[in-house]
């Protein structure tokens, strides 16, 4: 893979680690002369292992250390007019007005439904479409909270805190983690007014996320892993959208075990998560799939291929996605990632034909999403710089833009 940045980031992240080049160098068990090279960019390019191996000794995400693209269409913009109205929409202006009651003609229902419309857009990597419809969303929201009636105005505050939550997703996607902070903290007050009581957990599970890409993963793991027991504790894990909502916890907590290098620890979470997600289609049923948290059969496995491509046990990874069928509740961006790491794991083997073959159905599936991810593009020049190209790549390069 080759970057003109990398060596630069690798420089600021190691700085911002207070690590020296030897100290990083026995974190991640990669040559110090390396990442001399690298930071000197006298080497402009490294292999997806390596990254992995820096991106774990620094305590970041590998798209951390690539340098994540803006999470927009083609305009490259991630904070023109369009997001400074999601801003404003997170953070209304100091004594601005307050908001008015519901008119008459307002449907709740059909707020619901554009927030879940939002929802499946943005796992369709649609974030411009969900960029533009956020701010009146969230308007909508802070009026039903506003209602005279005490049961619309519970749900006006669950749907004001499933659009924070949304917003915060959004705001992470453009790399503005604190401002994300900021709608979840007060996405998680609006649960607290709200009727559903797993509307809260389910938020937390968003802020875990969110500090797992702030490369804050001890704090990640401890609220995934209390906001799970609480769940669990309270009683909901007798439903099926209760014992989504405990898997999705679970899940994270296994990301941050895994991105500590507590791969063991990461692997016991997971194992149980797939054990329990056998549960949920036994279960009764919530009303709305999209506005819950994403856990099943499909889900579990898809993250252990994750977990496995990253901690470098690639064939294991390959092993987990064989003969995978995934359920229909699977969102888009949870098939396009599977796609994504069984093609770095035949990368990082060096079954360059398979990866590539991966990497077509990628392109077909998502090409939009394969253009801006930074792994995508990051795999293929790690298989343009072959010396033999199979079959395949050199479109999926013409594509990507990495043919020269």
């Amino acid at each position: 893979m080759a970057t003109d940045n990398l060596g630069r980031t690798l420089r600021r992240l190691r700085r911002l680690a207070s690590l020296s080049q030897e100290e990083l160098a026995e974190r991640s068990d990669v040559s110090v002369d390396v990442i001399r090279q690298l930071e000197q960019r006298r080497k402009h390019s490294a292999r997806l292992p390596t990254l992995h191996a820096l991106a774990n000794g620094l305590g970041v995400e590998l798209t951390t250390l690539l340098g994540d693209p803006p999470a927009v269409s083609t305009s490259g913009e991630n904070d023109g007019p369009r997001f400074v109205a999601v801003r404003r929409a997170i953070m209304p202006a100091l004594w601005g007005p307050e908001p008015k009651p519901p008119e008459p003609g307002f449907s709740l229902s059909a707020l619901r439904e554009r927030i879940a419309n939002g929802w499946t857009r943005y796992h369709s990597a649609e974030f411009d479409t969900v960029m533009r419809a956020l701010p009146d969303m969230i308007s909508d929201a802070q009026t039903a909270t506003v209602s005279s009636n005490d049961d619309d105005r519970g749900a006006g505050y669950a749907a004001l805190g499933k659009a924070l939550q949304l917003a915060g997703h959004l705001a992470v996607r453009m790399g503005k983690t604190d401002l994300a902070l900021i709608s979840l903290e007060r996405a998680i007050d609006a649960a607290g007014r709200s009727s559903d009581p797993l509307l809260r957990p389910m938020i937390v599970n968003s802020v875990a996320w969110t500090y797992q890409r702030q490369g804050r993963l001890g704090d990640a793991l401890s609220i995934a892993l209390h906001a799970a027991d609480d769940t669990k504790d309270n009683g909901h894990t007798g439903t099926a959208d209760g014992l989504k909502v405990w898997g999705a916890l679970t899940m994270s907590a296994a990301t941050s075990a895994a991105r500590s290098n507590d791969y063991e620890r990461a692997a016991a979470l997971m194992a149980h998560a797939e054990k329990e997600a056998a549960r949920v289609a036994k279960l009764p049923q919530g009303s709305d799939s999209r506005m819950v948290s994403v856990f099943s059969p499909s889900s579990v496995r898809i993250e252990r291929v994750r977990l496995a491509v990253q901690y470098g046990h690639s064939e294991e990874a390959l092993k987990l996605a064989e003969g995978m069928r995934l359920s229909k509740d699977t969102p888009p961006s949870w098939r396009t990632w599977l796609l994504l790491d069984v093609a770095r794991a035949h990368t990082d083997l060096g079954n360059a034909g398979e990866a590539v073959k991966s990497l077509e159905s990628l392109r077909r599936v998502a090409p939009t999403w394969m253009q801006h991810h930074t792994l995508a593009v990051a795999i293929v020049r790690d298989l343009w710089s072959l010396p033999n190209h199979p079959p395949g790549l050199r479109s999926l390069a013409e594509f990507l833009g990495v043919t020269e």
